[in-house]
């Protein structure tokens, strides 16, 4: 239990005798003292009557009296210009438990007039701000922050309580203990391997450290992979593992239990277990060892045996639960073979939906306890062997609830009476202390007015200045409830605070409210007129609520026109007008009707709506509830949809649905695609409907339809469609498909939802179409229940930074299951443990929380009420609130240059709490200041480079070598970016330079020639010097023998001498930095052909010796064919010598001397290897070693990045090794020489 503190209360010798009489301050908690240092917590002083103790007769007639003469409980919210003690509207949970990573923030916000001031109490004493310089408080708050970053946590640790007062009262906060959560470290243990004999049963103990939170508790092994769980194997709820019996297959080094702390983000390791199961003789072999070949277990195997619990122990046990909380009892039981677990309660049943069976029916869980939960529960275990059996006696407590709510505040005019009940319950029951402004009421200034009896305070005749806020405090030992509820004395004439002339738009038939909120003291009364105050309203029609809101059941066009509310009380009269318009409602007129057409012809959908006039249609069309195709073939007109040339693919449900701001109507037919088929000589119609329509078997979300089938035409019922029209919520003719039958059935077992009138028809189908529709059969009225569903697709966004945006999708009319539908939305946030904010939202799809923390993680909750009660328990949902920029730059940047083009940049990841949003990645924006050899800057363009996800890291490719160049780093989520880095530079060193810009040929002559050329444009560092190779250049294009020089870095041209006259050259220049050389750039020229030379020469080709020599080596190798052709042939061909030439080793292959075969070959330009040479064939090269892969860069590009801002995917390629192309030229050197090859070399000659 702990109940707040009364902050100013200083009591001195107060002896403590009892729970009941005990002040405040002397009741503490159980199993407090291990948690605060056994220090007993002063609390509440509680009176020594007690709930449903015997009022005196009377002060009873006195409350009676005050019942009848004036209002009991006012519920108005006091506007806030009109004077009112304070009240809290927004508080931190009772438990609060610091995040480590974020500041502490004790909320705690109130309202007034005028604006209350706040003041905190830690502990029972002063909390003064002044004196800790790292906690502040709001401005018009009174939350406090503390900044943990510069003092440990724990200094702040202890009960706060905060004040808000005003000089019309004071209110209280809850006492809001704040814990810091701890993680202690496993005890260091050395854990000896344990071999067990199979069949035993086995207990791993885990026993985590005590932390608070207590940690959460499971087992894996080494790769952290959860340990396979069954009936044989379980963790119990205090996180040992248990086993039944042991199996071989249990055996394994690993067995690691974990403890998980959520709050601290941390996960401890116990030591691993290892476990050796073995059977009898590997248990004597093991053994014998050690104990001199002494047969240690020669007993027979372990027998199957009948259950005994491992835990609990002992026939029975009890357990205390307290109400509203989760019940776990466990019991798991070992035995051969592995028993089964089953759960009964002694006296009565289980609570079916409320009750779940975890761990293979160990343990038996039970939410949301009551004290119909009490009792005896029985655990058996069972195996053919026999049973054995364990009772669990629960008892159920409860911590204090409020039976009708807490108590509300009162607003009373001057000599009014009025009452103030403070009801609730508990086990035991609680007591209940009262107390004005922070005050026990005992010590608080007497009022005359006022008398206080145990739960209730009346209040009679009351006069200005009486105003005051009332705390009750409701506590027991185990827990407490504390109210504020202020009394304010007002005179205030009556105001309405609906907007005037608001208009209210409804639908014919539905039920229209017209609100008329209002305020005044004494309270006004509502007084309703239509058009005139001469019009009086009918009752039977119309009902005034008491918060003033006029209700019309059954709105009627009649009704629509101004209606004016009237307040009015002794100070005065209040008069507001609203009006009512009364909309005739969407309706389908014509719907379409189910199609069978032939593929290739077109089809039209017909769909006529009324609508009212002075609304605006929407018509939408749908296929099979999604949006049509993207086809020109679907013709959208205003009334029908057309399909042309249809295919099979256009089969399906076609919808129409008309939409307007207040209603909407819909209808569908289905499109049935079929083969052309040549005309049958039979005739064959659509069937004649069905007849005879009857409903039997009647239940309450069920019923039975039989019919009698009509005519089908030549042409066999394929199926029966059922079809029904609910008259309650839609109009008549609004008919929906309900289910489909085989065509040879004539009964359907129809499926009900509730609170719907239907009448069913049905309509036959053949294969030339749909009947025309049955008669209806009698109308079918199913009773109103809860929903049994919750709306799904829950989601929790932020559109500002300050919100949270719950959305759903809402039910259907035939989902709500009843009138009244409205949705009961909770929230609160995640990991925090508090209690869920309720609100409820009607005839809408979202709510808008506000005011919340910037990107905080929300659990949420959507459930369904109507007028009979509510949906099951919903699911949790999980969402954030909105996101805002990030408000810090990543640190600790740094760049390290890898080489002259490749940089990688470094930074320390931004914290999530400063990151404001969900974290999207990291943007570099870097630019080049100028080149290094040049002074003036060099304006480029900034470029960005994305590292998408978190990042510490990411390469910039592409970059220019010998330059400078200036970055910063931004962290991004979704809502944008954040603030930059400070920019820092880096140099990237000397490369390779380009080719130079230009070469040109100047001054040919007959030996010499000149050469100018002109820098690179890109010099990527200092130039160091040119070379120049030359080649002459044959007729056939070879080239002849290189000539190489070396030129200096400032020369721009050369004059080559000695050259050969009439001679094509070809150049190759490149220039050099320290870095190396860089790529060339060519030029061709010709000397001048000296005329006297040219006549002299003569072409080899022509002359008759070549042609003779060349005759005669033709000649020679045509002899030498023919020779070994006839060789080859003398022999025969004899299958083992085919046989033999099979299985020749296909990579070596000599040439034989007694065939004179050579081998294939080739003798293209690329002169690719003979079939016997080791040469690798595949034709693959060893890629250069400075080939660089992107695996390393950004998204600059269109790349994706890998957690390091690589790139994924890498270039593919095979390569051959040095050693084994060497290999390979070593066996090409040591083969015989073929006439090929000789060949080869005789043309080389040539």
């Amino acid at each position: 239990m702990r109940l707040p503190l009364w902050g100013f209360m200083i009591l001195t010798g107060i002896k403590c005798e009892s729970a009941r009489t005990c002040p405040l301050d002397h009741v503490t908690e159980q199993g407090e003292a291990g948690l605060f240092g056994g220090r007993p917590r002063c609390r509440t002083l509680m009176m020594e009557r007690r709930m449903g103790e015997p009022h005196s007769l009377p002060l009873l007639l006195l409350v009676v009296g005050a019942v009848l003469l004036g209002p009991l409980v006012s519920t108005l919210d006091v506007p806030l210009d009109l004077p009112q003690p304070p009240t809290i509207t927004h508080q931190s949970p009772k438990d609060y438990i610091i995040d480590p990573r974020e500041n502490i923030v004790i909320h705690c916000e109130a309202k007034g007039k005028p604006h209350p001031s706040f003041s905190w109490t830690r502990n029972g004493t002063h909390f003064d701000l002044e004196q800790h310089p790292n906690v502040h408080m709001r401005a018009h708050s009174g939350t406090l922050v503390v900044d943990i970053s510069r003092e440990r946590a724990e200094h702040y640790e202890g009960a706060y309580q905060c004040t808000a007062r005003n000089k019309h009262g004071t209110a209280v906060s809850n006492d809001i203990m704040v814990r810091q959560p701890r993680s202690p470290l496993w005890s260091k243990e050395k854990i000896k391997p344990i071999v067990i004999q199979e069949g035993v049963s086995l207990v791993l103990p885990c026993r985590p450290p005590a932390g608070f939170p207590p940690p959460i508790v499971f087992w894996m092994d080494n790769n952290f992979q959860r340990l396979p769980q069954s009936n044989r194997v379980s963790q119990s709820l205090n996180g040992d593992l248990y086993f039944s019996n042991v199996l071989h297959e249990d055996s394994r080094s690993d067995y690691i239990c974990y403890a998980r702390f959520p709050h601290t983000q941390t996960i401890q390791q116990k030591q691993p277990i290892a476990v050796k199961v073995l059977n009898l003789d590997a248990i004597n072999e093991t053994m014998e060892a050690f104990y001199n070949d002494t047969d240690l277990f020669s007993e027979e195997p372990v027998d199957e045996r009948k259950p005994t619990f491992l835990i609990p122990s002992g026939p029975s046990r009890s357990k205390m639960v307290l109400r509203g909380q989760v019940l776990e009892m466990e019991c798991i039981a070992e035995g051969l073979p592995t028993p089964d677990i089953s759960w009964a309660k002694v006296s009565g049943e289980l609570p079916t939906m409320r009750a779940s069976f975890l761990h293979h029916q160990k343990i038996l869980r039970i939410v949301n306890v009551s004290e119909a939960d009490a009792g005896n529960y029985r655990c058996t275990a069972r195996n053919r062997l026999g049973s054995v059996h364990h009772t669990i006696q629960v008892t159920v407590k409860a911590a204090p609830y409020w039976i009708s709510g807490a108590p509300r505040n009162l607003v009373l005019a001057p000599g009014e009476n009025g009452v103030l009940m403070c009801r609730a319950s508990g086990t035991p029951k609680p007591g209940i202390q009262w107390a004005m402004n922070g005050v026990p009421i005992e010590y608080a200034p007497k009022d005359p007015s006022r008398k206080v009896e145990d739960d209730t305070i009346i209040f009679t005749d009351v006069q200005t200045g009486s105003s005051a806020v009332y705390q009750c405090n409701v506590s027991n030992q185990h827990g407490y409830l504390l109210a504020n509820a202020f009394v304010n004395v007002l005179s205030e004439p009556p105001r309405v605070l609906t907007p005037a002339n608001k208009v209210y738009q409804v639908i014919k038939n539905h039920r229209a409210l017209l609100e008329c909120t209002y305020f005044g003291s004494p309270i006004p009364k509502i007084t309703w007129f239509k058009e005139s105050r001469s019009g009086t309203l009918d009752a039977e029609t119309h009902k005034e609520h008491d918060n003033g809101t006029l209700e019309i059941r059954v709105a009627q066009p009649r009704n629509s026109g101004k209606y004016t509310c009237v307040a009015r009380n002794s100070l005065g009269i209040y008069e507001n007008h609203v009006h009512l318009e009364v909309k005739e409602p969407t309706r389908i007129l014509r719907q379409p009707e189910y199609r069978v057409v032939q593929r290739g012809r077109s089809v039209v959908f017909e769909c006529k709506v009324k609508h009212d006039p002075s609304l605006t249609p929407t018509m939408t069309w749908l296929k099979d509830n999604g949006e049509l195709p993207d086809d020109e073939r679907f013709v959208v007109d205003a009334d029908s949809l057309t399909i042309g040339d249809v295919t099979e693919s256009d089969a399906g449900v076609y919808t129409c649905i008309m939409n307007t701001t207040l209603d909407h109507d819909s209808a569908s037919a289905e499109l049935t695609v079929v083969e052309a088929t040549p005309t049958p000589a039979v005739v064959n119609e659509r069937p004649e409907p069905p007849t005879d329509l009857e409903l039997t078997d009647h239940k309450k979300r069920s019923v039975q339809l039989t019919w009698i089938p009509g005519d089908e035409h030549n042409s066999p019922i394929q199926k029966f469609v059922i079809q029904y029209e609910d008259s309650l919520h839609h109009h008549r003719g609004h008919w929906h498909n309900l289910t489909e039958v085989p065509g040879t059935k004539t009964t359907a077992h129809l499926k009900l939802s509730p609170y719907v009138h239907y009448n069913f028809r049905v309509l036959a189908i053949n294969s030339m179409g749909v009947s025309r529709p049955s008669f209806p059969s009698k109308m079918y009225k199913t009773e109103p229940s809860a929903p049994d569903e919750n709306p799904t697709d829950v989601h929790g966004f932020g559109t500002e930074h300050d919100n949270l945006v719950i959305s759903w999708k809402p039910l259907s009319g035939l989902q709500a299951n009843g009138p009244g539908l409205h949705y009961r939305v909770m929230w609160r946030q995640k990991m925090m443990d508090s209690e869920w904010i309720v609100a409820t939202v009607a005839n809408n799809s979202k709510f808008v929380v506000s005011r919340t923390p910037t990107f905080v993680p929300y659990e949420l909750k959507v459930q369904a009420v109507n007028d009979y009660g509510a949906a099951p328990e919903p699911a949790v949902a999980y969402g954030h609130s909105g996101e805002d920029l990030p408000v810090a730059a990543p640190e600790s940047v740094q760049a390290y240059v890898l080489n002259s083009t490749l940089a990688e940049i470094h930074w320390e990841p931004v914290t999530q709490k400063l990151i404001r949003g969900y974290l999207k990645g990291y943007k570099v924006y870097y630019w080049r200041e100028r080149s290094l050899h040049k002074h003036n800057p060099h304006h480029t363009e900034k470029q960005i480079l994305t590292f998408s996800g978190n990042h510490s890291k990411g390469k910039l490719p592409g970059l220019h070598p010998f330059s400078l160049y200036s970055f910063n780093v931004r962290v991004f989520n979704g809502k944008g970016e954040g603030p930059p880095s400070r920019n820092q530079q880096f140099e990237t060193p000397e490369g390779v330079p380009g080719a130079p810009s230009s070469l040109t040929v100047t001054n040919p002559n007959l030996d010499s020639l000149s050469l100018e050329w002109n820098p690179p444009r890109d010099q990527n560092g200092l130039l160091t010097g040119y070379t120049l190779k030359y080649h002459p250049v044959n007729n056939s294009n070879e080239l002849g023998p290189e000539e190489e020089l070396a030129l200096a870095a400032n020369e721009t041209s050369v004059t080559l001498l000695n050259l050969k006259y009439s001679t094509r050259y070809k150049f190759y220049l490149n220039a050099k930095t320290r870095k190396g050389p860089g790529p060339a750039v060519t030029q061709e020229a010709v000397t001048i052909v000296d005329e006297a030379v040219a006549s002299r020469q003569v072409d080899i080709a022509t002359q008759g010796w070549f042609i003779g020599l060349m005759c005669a080596i033709a000649l020679l190798i045509l002899i030498l064919l023919i020779i070994c052709f006839i060789q080859r042939n003398k022999g025969g061909k004899y299958p083992v010598k085919e046989k033999e030439d099979a299985h020749t080793d296909p990579e070596f292959q000599p040439m034989k001397d007694e065939d004179c075969t050579f081998g294939e070959y080739s003798d293209n330009e690329d002169h690719k290897p003979l079939k016997g040479s080791r040469t690798p064939s595949s034709g693959t090269v060893k890629r250069d070693d400075s080939d660089d892969s992107l695996v390393d860069y950004g998204e600059g590009g269109d790349g994706q990045f890998n957690e390091d801002g690589s790139f994924i995917g890498q270039y593919s390629g095979k390569s051959v090794s040095r050693d084994t192309a060497a290999a390979a030229e070593g066996h090409e050197s040591s083969e015989a020489p073929s006439p090929i090859n000789a060949m080869n070399s005789l043309n080389s000659f040539v």
